[in-house]
């Protein structure tokens, strides 16, 4: 058994502008997502799976599909405002996707194995996929035992601006108890700091485990998803900015004792472009990873 890659590739990047997902920033041009996929693939992962907006569809087969269709099986599902349960429909004026839930939950047709979920845009870093394809692997025929991996803080940061990040609490054994989302995170004088909700700067050290959205799944996941999509439908039906996010569902399942979820430490460095002024910076460090060899040029 072989885990699937799903990879969360629908949302336009608001604070960057355009379609970040189909960028080339290597040296050959390469996308993020090449790298990713390069990673899933060395890891042991058997297929990948993009959820993506029709929209783009043509675009997104032209520019990416056709790179690894030869090498590993791909799927393409879609996810649009009016996928929605039964008795329900969108508000006239939503023009926001439903969130990262959400776009999971169109895998559910095609994923019948345990799965990874990742963002199209974030650099992972190889040893990350290494760690989660291993646990993954352990989870064939299990139920309710997920996993995440967790990025150590100091790893994450970018150089232009404060970041958003989710702070992992865990037990002794590992497991996450909760995830605590931090709007302003930045390094101030050494230390790695966060703003609190009284407007201090709040010192953490630099391996707290936080969340880069890097999940690992069963496929009992998508009945958990389906039927919590319909409680918080119920609730927010009439905000057209609400949105249906991973750790909205993951941590009701937590507090309600349903499932476990294993944060996993990796040392990879993350990295992505959340601002237009993180492009230069990206470039030079995927430039670097293949000037010393820890990456082919071109990669495919």
């Amino acid at each position: 058994m072989k885990p699937t890659l799903f990879v969360l590739a629908a949302g336009m990047g608001s604070r960057y502008g355009g379609l970040k997902q189909l960028d080339g920033l290597g040296p050959n041009g390469e996308t993020i997502m090449d790298y990713s996929i390069y990673d899933a693939v060395n890891a042991g992962f058997g297929k990948l799976v993009f959820v993506i907006r029709q929209s783009f569809e043509e675009d997104f087969r032209e520019k990416i599909v056709k790179k690894y269709e030869k090498q590993i099986p791909v799927e393409l599902v879609f996810q649009e405002l009016d996928k929605l349960p039964e008795g329900f429909a969108p508000h006239p004026d939503r023009v926001k996707p439903w969130g990262t839930n959400h776009a999971v939950m169109m895998g559910k047709d095609v994923i019948h194995e345990p799965f990874a979920v990742i963002n199209a845009d974030d650099f992972y870093g190889r040893e990350s996929f290494k760690v989660l394809a291993d646990y993954l692997k352990t989870l064939e025929n299990s139920e309710n035992k997920y996993c995440m991996v967790g990025y150590r803080v100091g790893n994450t940061l970018s150089e232009s601006g404060t970041v958003a990040r989710g702070v992992c609490e865990t037990d002794d054994a590992d497991n996450l108890t909760g995830v605590v989302e931090r709007t302003q995170i930045k390094r101030i004088e050494g230390a790695v700091k966060y703003k609190d909700e009284n407007d201090n700067w709040i010192a953490i050290d630099d391996n707290t485990p936080v969340s880069m959205n890097m999940w690992g799944f069963t496929p009992d996941y998508f009945k958990h998803s389906d039927d919590y999509f319909v409680h918080f439908l119920r609730e927010n039906a009439e905000n057209i900015k609400a949105e249906y996010f991973i750790p909205l569902l993951v941590n009701n399942l937590i507090v309600t004792r349903v499932s476990s979820v294993k944060v996993l430490d990796t040392p990879s460095k993350w990295f992505g472009v959340t601002y237009a002024e993180d492009r230069p910076e990206v470039v030079a460090k995927l430039q670097k990873l293949a000037d010393d060899g820890i990456y082919p040029s071109p990669l495919w």
